[in-house]
């Protein structure tokens, strides 16, 4: 019997090429890139050429696009599979940010299905023979919840899986995700459904693989602070012994493997270390002294500054001795390890 996939969720800011190998190590099946403005695409923006690279390990890979203009994405679909061949296309109609929205991009299309049924019918035609896939959210708002309207369209203009994410635009990433419209859409449509949502450890994603009879499970926030996650629920999915949350060693570990890897993309270590802090303090969620932690971060300006934090905190509330830590910038890649010691 084949196993749900588990897909990283796309997150602006969160998941580039170094993210998603971290988590594609961890267990997850499925990458997509963080979501990329098809303005930008045929502006040949040298910030949007860089958000598509991806390497050949991450594999099977995703664009997601938005945007509003049905011309605009298709030649923009048709750029991208020129460049950079993925696996398939996605297309953003989820996003409730504003400077987003404003635009009619993302959930702004969940308003105007009309134009959102251009855009897919666009894209689908201007990728083919690749596939197209797209991440909706249940509505606009509580009084316009039309999660099953809108996945029928897509199914019938060729979109060949949906990512359903429970929440309203209006939500934002507040409140609960409503999983029962998930469940709905998946008795709705013949396309593979993902369900995106409030899915934080594996005794969930295995509930709502049975309440609802998803396809798959997209994680998102909860892989910031938690990459093992995609680990654990597939060791729950085949039944094996659940692996219990990993040493702060081996959480520290993972943290200063990842800060390497940025410093060696970005070729400045003070400009890595500072575009890292936002993704330290999801890191560091949880973390003994975590608010202590936090206030020390974000005056993080190097790779030996969190070292010596990494080595206090380790110091003051767990016996695993320093050396082990020590190691963690010479040694091979952390992300690639089996077990959590």
């Amino acid at each position: 019997m084949n196993q749900p996939p588990l897909f990283l969720a796309p997150m602006a800011g969160v998941t580039n090429s170094i993210f998603r190998q971290i988590c594609k190590a961890q267990g997850a099946d499925i990458l997509t890139s963080e979501f990329v403005s098809a303005d930008g695409i045929l502006h040949r923006n040298s910030r949007t050429r860089e958000m598509l690279q991806f390497q050949p390990s991450e594999r099977p890979f995703g664009v997601q696009l938005f945007g509003a203009d049905p011309e605009i994405l298709a030649k923009a679909t048709s750029n991208v599979i020129e460049w950079v061949q993925p696996d398939f296309i996605d297309i953003n109609f989820g996003c409730p940010v504003n400077k987003v929205v404003c635009k009619f991009g993302g959930s702004a299309l969940l308003r105007h299905v009309d134009l959102l049924q251009k855009v897919a019918k666009a894209v689908v035609h201007a990728a083919a023979p690749l596939p197209v896939t797209a991440k909706i959210r249940i509505g606009w708002d509580e009084n316009s919840i039309n999660a099953v309207q809108v996945a029928k369209i897509l199914e019938d203009t060729g979109i060949t899986r949906i990512t359903v994410h429970g929440r309203t635009r209006q939500q934002g990433y507040s409140g609960l995700a409503n999983w029962d419209v998930i469940a709905q859409v998946v008795q709705a449509v013949h396309i593979p459904v993902i369900g995106n949502g409030d899915i934080t450890d594996a005794t969930t994603a295995i509930k709502r693989l049975q309440q609802t009879k998803v396809a798959g499970l997209m994680i998102g926030r909860a892989a910031m602070n938690r990459p093992w996650i995609f680990r654990q629920i597939r060791q729950a999915l085949l039944g094996q012994s659940i692996s219990p949350e990993p040493s702060l060693a081996y959480r520290w570990q993972l943290i200063l493997d990842h800060c390497k890897k940025e410093i060696e993309s970005i070729q400045n270590e003070e400009l890595a270390m500072r575009s890292m802090r936002l993704r330290l303090m999801a890191y560091t969620k949880n973390m003994p002294n975590s608010r202590n932690l936090r206030e020390k971060i974000s005056h993080i300006n190097s790779l030996s500054q969190l070292q010596a934090l990494a080595e206090e905190n380790i110091k003051i509330h767990s016996d695993i001795l320093l050396p082990q830590l020590k190691q963690s910038t010479k040694n091979q890649h952390l992300c690639h390890q089996d077990s959590y010691r």
